[in-house]
């Protein structure tokens, strides 16, 4: 088998998280009773006009700016012409051209696993309807459900030749795309429900070739796994193909996942198949330099900057800050806890393990639970300043998650301040000193693995409360006495 090198373009297609369609009023949501949220203008009836959204053009361009896209200060939308069932009009409304799209020649730079980064070439951002969905009946057949025609669709589609060389590349990719979209609010991500897809492009060379090989296209993939699997298959397929002499079709392919195989739909088209030309029926879209700027002013701080901060400002470790910005809610609880005085080790420590674990098993999110910013921040202050220790620290917490009372209030309820007085800790180590004589004639002869032991019966007699480092320091003389 001869060595291939891959080159993988992607085209990603979002729905905008907008309450109406695109042109017209008909309302978004997943689901539901099938052609229920449509109107003459979604279905393309004759006489209806269409009337753009604002706030979907807002969206893609605050999705261009993120992706260090410049702007068309004039755009138009086009007609894109095929003919397909779940298509009511015979065209859908699209954009076309190098510089016509609302954004255009940005970026994406992506986490390698050096610890650097690798920019992936955005080639343009562009602002579509969605098609309906077709279905396969129960009574046998097919039917066409138009809820989703109209619906706002943003595509991303990457540089050409190019910048993304295997599937792991390509999943970082989706994955770093998919927290800015849920950063902007301008796509929910949910992926199952297919309001982000990916259609990847893959092609193979030979080493040490320059010209591209001829690429296929895999359909509507809706799964990091997906993308990641559907690549890699792909290639061995390809690669397959080309050593047995044979040509690799340009076509687009569907994906298989419970085979984790692709396979052939249907030979894929040409742009000019689809004769674009401006649509008559819309005005073009004019900006100004200071609407733009305004945009720029008002985006949120993204996941790579946001994961740079945590680590470097807040010392987090990779695998700690990564956690964080997973959710966008789940770093802003972390923000605003550190914000009121909490020190971002401590709390992001809690937060990552005995919180999670609780709202995990619940099945919460920390918004529905009873346990604030403050909570934490007041939790880890007790536990700092030597108040209570780590153990007591664990059950106060179990006990205001399942109340919603102050930490503070419930230690002074419970009386279960650390010991931190001397004269109070040793009489407790006397009295395991003397209820132990083999351990201590073992530690003696040279076994100092047994004062753990000692130590772990010492915070039982003391319920936790004793101070574990007066408790060893008090113990090593105790032990030099006996």
């Amino acid at each position: 088998m001869a060595n291939y090198v891959c080159s993988v373009g992607m085209e990603v297609h979002a729905e905008l998280a907008t309450k109406s369609k695109m042109f017209c009023r008909c309302q978004v949501a997943f689901g539901g009773e099938p052609n229920t949220r449509t109107c003459p203008v979604c279905l393309g009836l004759p006489g209806a006009l269409p009337v753009p959204n604002r706030a979907a053009i807002e969206m893609v361009l605050k999705t261009a700016l993120a992706l260090n896209c410049k702007i068309a200060m004039n755009s138009i939308f086009h007609r894109k012409n095929y003919f397909y069932p779940d298509l009511p009009k015979g065209y859908q409304v699209s954009q076309y051209g190098e510089e016509n799209p609302l954004g255009y020649h940005g970026y994406l730079d992506i986490p390698t696993a050096d610890g650097g980064t690798k920019r992936i070439g955005i080639r343009r951002v562009h602002l579509e309807e969605d098609t309906g969905k077709l279905m396969h009946l129960p009574t046998g057949g097919s039917g066409v459900d138009y809820n989703r025609a109209g619906t706002p669709l943003m595509e991303i589609v990457t540089d050409f030749p190019p910048d993304i060389s295997n599937g792991d590349e390509a999943k970082e990719y989706m994955t770093q795309l998919r927290q800015i979209l849920i950063y902007l609010g301008v796509c929910d991500g949910k992926m199952e429900e297919g309001s982000m897809r990916c259609e990847p492009n893959i092609s193979i060379r030979a080493f040490g070739t320059d010209e591209l090989g001829t690429k296929t296209e895999l359909k509507n993939l809706n799964s990091f796994r997906s993308v990641q699997m559907g690549i890699a298959f792909e290639v061995r397929r390809q690669a397959a193909v080309l050593d047995a002499g044979e040509k690799v079709l340009q076509e687009t392919r569907g994906w298989n996942e419970q085979r984790e195989s692709s396979f052939a739909m249907r030979l894929k088209e040409a742009e000019n198949d689809y004769r674009y030309f401006p649509c008559p029926d819309l005005v073009p879209m004019q900006f100004t330099e200071e609407y733009i700027e305004s945009l720029r002013a008002n985006l949120p701080e993204l996941p790579l900057a946001k994961f740079r901060r945590y680590t470097d400002d807040y010392g987090l470790s990779e695998y700690d800050a990564n956690l964080l910005i997973s959710d966008v809610k789940w770093a802003n609880w972390f923000e605003e806890a550190v914000n009121q005085g909490g020190d971002p080790k401590s709390i992001c420590n809690w937060m990552s393990s005995d919180f999670a674990k609780m709202l995990n098993e619940e099945g919460k999110s920390a918004a529905d639970s009873k346990i604030t910013p403050k909570h934490l921040v007041e939790l880890t202050k007790l536990i700092a300043d030597g108040t209570i220790s780590g153990k007591i620290a664990k059950k106060v917490f179990a006990d205001a998650y399942q109340t919603g009372k102050m930490p503070g209030d419930l230690v002074k309820e419970s009386g279960a301040t650390q010991i931190t007085d001397d004269s109070a800790i040793k009489p407790i180590i006397v009295e395991v000193l003397a209820a132990n004589p083999e351990v201590v004639e073992r530690y003696k002869s040279g076994q100092q693995s047994v004062k753990g032991f000692l130590v772990g019966q010492i915070m039982k007699q003391s319920q936790g409360r004793a101070n574990p480092g007066i408790v060893n320091k008090l113990l090593d003389e105790l032990l030099q006495e006996v």
